[in-house]
């Protein structure tokens, strides 16, 4: 694995109580300037580049960059404050980017976080040829687990990153796979019973439909597959913030392997990842919860960074939101979650 530089009535009152607390939160900028470094990673599982960005403290306050429809609030290899920092790494939702979660990435690193980013391999917005294939389902932990190992090597990261200080974070898939990072073990034949349930939703069971007869053996071929290339769980990880996640293969004893702290956020009226089949249905079964909140009355979207004016025009659907609902506010409150998480889990004080 190698790490090197590229370029570049109630509701309506409880949601009125939910963005005031969230009117009180710092912006992402509120503390010192963001450093922002493009590397690749390795691909332990295809052996191919995996494009990444990595967030740091920067030792001068920094003007925000403009990376490609994305406006980030970092500056392109600004000096970083010396000193070791706890590292969270992001991984993205299916189909994906590796900037999909660059306000929360320069939050954190505002505050005193190294933060990786990188892009999943078959499984990101310029590919999925991979979903619903082993590559992918436990490709993603693994992923995961050689970016940690590739900051760690490498001699210019290794002297932020505190290696006894380590988190995961991720969105949809990104949810399923920190999951996979802190311990869950999936059942894939879990999807026979959803799509019996829920046969109208078509994004996850036309798949299932696909497979007709031999859908039974091929989960299995799946679970097999999934099992040959090794453990998925990181031990070096210590918690998992985790953000509308698949978690239709997760049962109760699949979920019983996860020994460390997870926070669980999910959109109230997510029509992608139902939360009683997803989010809601894991909580009571998480017995290191720290702690479950819903987004009022928000779609599965709400989680991806507020779209620029650029991006709102290439992707409508990922960047618009149900009336009421205001992702910048909304994020402010989440990100603000993801730090408080992450300096208890970690054991990270506060300066």
């Amino acid at each position: 694995m190698s790490v090197s530089p590229s370029a570049a009535a109630k509701r309506p009152r409880r949601l009125l109580r939910w963005l005031l607390a969230a009117a009180f939160m710092l912006p992402a900028w509120a503390n010192a300037g963001v450093g922002v470094a493009a590397i690749e990673v390795t691909d332990p599982v295809g052996g191919g580049a995996m494009p990444g960005f990595v967030f740091y403290p920067a030792a001068t306050s920094t003007s925000p960059a403009k990376i490609g429809p994305y406006e980030v609030a970092a500056a392109f290899d600004a000096p970083a404050q010396p000193g070791a920092r706890p590292l969270v790494v992001i991984s993205h939702g299916h189909g994906g980017s590796n900037l999909g979660h660059h306000d929360l990435a320069t939050y954190l690193a505002g505050h005193g976080f190294v933060v990786a980013t990188f892009e999943h391999p078959k499984d990101n917005f310029r590919d999925t040829s991979g979903n619903g294939k082993a590559e992918v389902m436990a490709g993603r932990a693994l992923q995961v687990a050689a970016t940690t190992s590739a900051l760690l090597d490498a001699p210019d990261w290794k002297a932020l990153i505190d290696a006894d200080r380590i988190g995961v974070a991720g969105f949809s898939a990104g949810g399923y796979t920190s999951l996979l990072v802190v311990g869950a073990a999936p059942r894939f034949d879990r999807f026979i019973g959803y799509c019996e349930r829920h046969p109208d939703d078509g994004d996850i069971c036309g798949q299932v439909r696909q497979l007709g007869d031999g859908v039974v053996d091929a989960l299995a071929s799946l679970q097999a597959d999934f099992a040959r290339l090794g453990p998925v769980a990181d031990p070096r990880v210590k918690a998992a913030f985790v953000m509308a996640p698949q978690a239709i293969p997760f049962d109760e004893a699949g979920l019983a392997g996860i020994d460390r702290p997870v926070f669980l956020y999910y959109g109230e009226r997510d029509r992608v990842l139902r939360p009683d089949e997803n989010a809601l249905r894991i909580a009571p079964l998480l017995r290191t919860l720290d702690r479950s909140v819903a987004v009022p009355d928000a779609d599965h979207w709400v989680f991806l960074a507020p779209c620029s004016e650029a991006l709102a025009r290439e992707a409508v659907e990922i960047c618009s939101d149900p009336a009421g609902v205001d992702r910048a506010q909304v994020h402010e409150q989440v990100n603000a979650d993801a730090l408080a998480f992450f300096r208890k889990a970690l054991g990270v004080s506060v300066e």
